[in-house]
C-alpha cells in the first residue's frame, strides 16, 4: 500500500495554509510532519482523512479497497478524544466498533494493549486527559486499518504512556501499517520527516 499527496494546497478562511505540499509514504514506514505552529500540520492530516477539502492537488491511494476512500482506509485521531461521557470505557469502544465496521479485535484486548483495562467499567467523563488519550490508542487497536492519522499523538501522556504509544506504533508498522503524524517532538520510532512552512 502506499498514499501519496500531489501538489496539495489548503486554504482555510480565504488564508492560504500551505500550496504545492508533496507526500509518498509506503507500507511499513512512518512520516512525521512538523512545523511551527498555523502551519497547517493539522489541516493536511484532515484533508487525508477526508474531512477537508484541498483548494488544489491529488490523493492517491495504490494498494487499497477501490471501493473505499483514503478516509474509509484509515484511523484519524485528532485533538479531540471523540467519546460519550456517559458510556463506560468499554461501551465507547464497542460504539466506536460498531460506527467503523471492519475487521475487528477483541475489546478488552484492545483495552488491555493500550494500558486502559483496569477503567473498562468506569464513565468516560471521569478519565483524565492522558486515560482519554489511551481510549483513543485502544479505538486505533480495535478495528483494524492500515493507515493512521495521527495529530500529536503522544500529547497528554506520561513517560510510560509515550513509551507505550510508541511500541504500538512499531507493531503496526512491522505489521504493514503506515503512519503520517503532525507531532512537535520525537514519536519514538523511526520516521521520515515533512516540514511544513508557516507562521509561528
Amino acid at each position: 500500500m502506499k498514499l501519496s499527496g500531489r501538489g496539495l494546497t489548503c486554504v482555510r478562511g480565504g488564508r492560504g495554509v500551505f500550496s504545492g505540499l508533496y507526500l509518498d509514504v509506503a507500507a511499513s514506514q512512518a512520516l512525521a510532519v512538523t512545523g511551527a505552529n498555523g502551519a497547517g500540520k493539522s489541516s493536511l492530516l484532515r484533508i487525508l482523512a477526508g474531512l477537508l477539502h484541498a483548494e488544489a492537488g491529488v490523493i492517491e491511494l495504490e494498494g487499497g479497497d477501490p471501493e473505499r476512500s483514503v478516509g474509509e482506509h484509515a484511523h484519524y485521531l485528532g485533538h479531540r478524544d471523540p467519546f460519550k461521557p456517559a458510556l463506560t470505557v468499554r461501551e465507547n469502544l464497542e460504539f466506536w466498533q460498531q460506527f467503523l465496521g471492519g475487521e475487528r479485535a477483541a475489546v478488552d484486548d484492545s483495552l488491555s494493549r493500550a494500558g486502559i483495562g483496569h477503567a473498562a467499567g468506569l464513565p468516560a467523563v471521569v478519565l483524565s486527559a492522558g486515560q482519554r488519550r489511551r481510549l483513543s490508542m485502544a479505538r486505533l487497536l480495535a478495528v483494524k486499518r492500515p493507515i493512521w492519522l495521527l495529530d500529536e499523538p503522544t500529547s497528554a501522556l506520561d513517560a510510560a504512556g509515550q513509551k507505550l504509544f510508541a511500541s504500538l506504533m512499531t507493531r503496526h508498522l512491522e505489521n504493514g501499517g503506515l503512519i503520517i503524524a503532525a507531532t512537535h517532538g520525537p514519536l519514538g520510532i523511526d520516521a521520515a520527516e515533512l516540514r511544513i512552512g508557516g507562521a509561528a
